[in-house]
């Protein structure tokens, strides 16, 4: 049977893109389509958007809307069908989804995602075409569409997709009229959060059903080390919490087909790789060495991705001779302590800070290994890219992390199944030692050869993930049907 889906998102790639939500929203509609479910997304109008809109086919005005008079335009971009919520004075403005150029939070960015779910709202009424069976939001951006419809007697179900719980949408309890929110849902089992209103807390409590994109963070998030203060509930819901691993576009991320490298490649013909190795080296300003790893960072520099255990390691990386290719953007702290040991170690350590897209395929493309010590990860998308182009990632043991890399240790490379190198405790000892494991493994050229070709065998893509979801969104169907 098939499905229709309105998914709600902050961002979507290729339009407007701040990390790997953007890159799960973009790919996900494409990979249902092969299982019977069709998917509109319904994002903010940011100038992005509202450019790379190639064809228009109905405007539904809005009016009363949180926010202002506003419009929804129905329409497409590239292989996209959207749903964008046009309202200037929320959305058309420099900067970024939720930053001003400055990188301050917008003083409104509760106004302007509580507008988003309003629009959900209207579009579940019909708002210029057939209601959807099922609303698919993701993170705190879209908590409030499951806690409105519940507020206006919508009737549709939603799945709430946790992509980071550490993102949770905290805000005055002030604004709950402002954001057209009833004061009956300020409570303890509704959207009351430490005394402030919380956005994905409401998604959480009224969504028919709860994914987190890895089966590992499923788990973990029903702790108080990870919960960020949700475990309670969460665990309270646990019958309805399911851990999907998300995928990559294979399409997008193909060393076979690259245009970002330098040299195209495959399992079969791993030389290739060099060429896009020597170009890296160039590009950062490495010296261009054929006899000593090239280890890649392409992150946020936060202490979320454990940036600064890999700061404070850079002695010890330096001491093994490895050389080291940074690019991200983050925690000004870290953002300098990278760029001053690119200028104090020339030709070992280079630092790009941003972000790149190309640049990006690059340095997986061209890097030996990509170090994710990340101190907790829903799932990564970085270590999906890296195993699909042969650099082998080296990772802490946490959530998607551990579901998506076999740890290359004795008993995995006699079965030729090791893809990577996993470590735990997240600390710098642990990462220096799994470094020294690295080191080892790369002298043993025929190992390494053989843990990258069974990198690159991994199923990656969004086939089964897309699968699972749509299995999923048909039982949440059944449910509220016998409901």
């Amino acid at each position: 049977m098939s499905l229709s889906v309105i998914a709600v998102s902050s961002e979507i790639f290729p339009l407007v893109k701040t990390g790997g939500l953007a890159d799960v929203v973009g790919a996900l509609p494409a990979a249902l389509a092969g299982e019977g479910v069709s998917v509109r997304t319904l994002v903010p109008g940011y100038p992005a958007v509202i450019a790379a809109l190639e064809r228009t086919r109905k405007v539904v005005p809005l009016e009363g809307l949180v926010g202002g008079p506003a419009r929804i335009l129905l329409a497409r971009a590239g292989d996209l069908e959207l749903a964008v919520l046009d309202n200037p004075a929320l959305y058309d403005r420099p900067g970024g989804p939720y930053a001003d150029p400055t990188g301050a939070d917008w003083p409104d960015n509760p106004v302007r995602f509580a507008a988003l779910a309003h629009a959900a709202v209207q579009l579940a009424h019909g708002a210029g075409d057939e209601p959807p069976d099922l609303f698919h939001c993701h993170d705190w951006q879209a908590g409030l569409v499951p806690a409105l419809f519940a507020f206006t007697g919508v009737r549709i179900p939603t799945v709430m997709t946790i992509h980071n719980l550490a993102f949770q949408g905290q805000y005055p309890a002030y604004l709950l009229g402002e954001l057209g929110l009833p004061a009956s849902a300020f409570h303890i089992g509704g959207l009351e959060y430490y005394g402030d209103i919380g956005f994905l807390k409401a998604g959480l409590a009224y969504a028919d059903h709860i994914t987190t994109v890895s089966p590992g963070y499923a788990l973990e998030i029903m702790t108080a080390g990870y919960g960020m203060g949700l475990d309670g509930l969460l665990r309270d819901r646990a019958a309805t919490v399911t851990g999907i691993l998300n995928g990559i576009d294979t399409k997008v991320w193909d060393p076979t087909s690259d245009d970002h490298l330098v040299a195209a490649y495959s399992r079969r013909h791993l030389g290739k790789r060099e060429r896009n190795r020597a170009e890296l080296q160039a590009r950062f300003g490495l010296e261009v060495q054929s006899d000593t790893p090239v280890l890649g960072v392409v992150s946020r520099l936060t202490w979320q991705k454990g940036m600064d255990m890999l700061a404070e390691a850079l002695p010890f990386v330096l001491s093994q001779g490895m050389q080291l290719a940074v690019l991200g953007s983050g925690e000004p702290a870290l953002e300098a302590a990278f760029g001053h040991a690119a200028s104090l170690h020339p030709g070992r350590v280079g630092c790009r800070l941003g972000y790149d897209e190309s640049l990006a395929h690059l340095i997986q493309g061209g890097a030996d290994a990509i170090l994710v010590p990340s101190r907790f990860e829903p799932c990564g998308l970085t270590q999906l890219c890296a195993l699909r182009y042969g650099a082998l990632p080296l990772a802490a043991r946490v959530g998607g992390l551990s579901d998506t890399i076999v740890d290359a240790n004795e008993m995995a490379l006699a079965a030729g199944a090791g893809t990577g190198i996993l470590f735990s405790p997240t600390s710098r000892p642990a990462l220096e030692m799994a470094l020294l494991r690295l080191a080892a493994l790369w002298r043993d050229r025929d190992a390494w050869r053989g843990v990258q070709r069974a990198a690159m065998a991994t199923e990656v893509g969004w086939s089964g993930p897309a699968k699972r979801y749509a299995g999923l969104f048909h039982d949440v169907l059944e449910r509220r049907s016998r409901g």
